[in-house]
């Protein structure tokens, strides 16, 4: 059985009536793998899953590593967009519209040029990871460009870098063993259904931001 939904520009989606136990599990992938979670996660995973990106870094190193992508990339921004809503700044803290979306995204770009800035300038951090950062950033900045247009989804922008980053990792990496993407390709799948199932964006919209978060990292992996 078909419902249909409106977008914020009332235009109608068809969507298939999926089971409660679907639902829920569509939104708890949503939120574990929300979008200002996944630079903490990738960071995560070079520092202390990775043998040797940050080979030689002891634990406070580590530490700090993983602590600073934490707190420009999910505490600030996150606390930022509960003070705007808290302000009535925007309607919804979950930023249902494009026009929420529009001074959040400006303060997330921000906060994550600052993560990436801060980080690129410590002498031993590793090019791939510092590239990774950058591509983030790029990826919130093109978000923001065309969230002016369209409510393009940042879900699915997370997933697309993601996605490219370990595809681009695989080819210089010494220890690839295609685990690594294959896991990266599991999670964009899972979080593109999920995206389909429980949001309001258009199929046309998920794609654009599997596009832009692919050719974010793209970009930054070549300058």
């Amino acid at each position: 059985m078909n419902h249909i939904v409106a977008d914020e520009s009332g235009e109608l989606i068809e969507r298939e009536q999926q089971p409660p136990v679907v639902r829920i599990l569509a939104h708890v992938i949503s939120y574990v793998f929300h979008p200002l979670f996944i630079a903490t996660y990738v960071t995560a995973f070079l520092l202390y899953i990775h043998p040797y990106v940050f080979a030689g870094f002891d634990f406070l190193a580590k530490i700090y590593t993983v602590t600073s992508v934490l707190v420009n990339t999910v505490v600030i921004p996150g606390f930022a967009i509960f003070l705007m809503w808290r302000l009535k700044l925007i309607q919804s803290i979950y930023l249902h519209t494009s026009r929420d979306r529009i001074i959040p995204y400006a303060a997330t770009m921000i906060f994550y040029f600052w993560g990436w800035f801060v980080l690129s300038r410590q002498p031993n951090s590793p090019p791939v990871f510092v590239d990774f950062l950058q591509g983030v950033f790029f990826g919130v900045c093109g978000a923001w460009l065309i969230n002016i247009q369209s409510k393009i989804s940042m879900h699915t922008t997370a997933m697309g870098g993601l996605v490219c980053f370990f595809l681009l990792f695989s080819f210089t990496d010494d220890q690839a063993s295609g685990l690594y993407l294959s896991l990266a390709i599991l999670i964009a799948g899972l979080v593109t259904t999920a995206r389909l199932i429980v949001s309001d964006h258009t199929r046309f919209q998920i794609v654009q931001g599997l596009v832009v978060g692919a050719l974010a990292q793209l970009v930054a992996w070549w300058i």
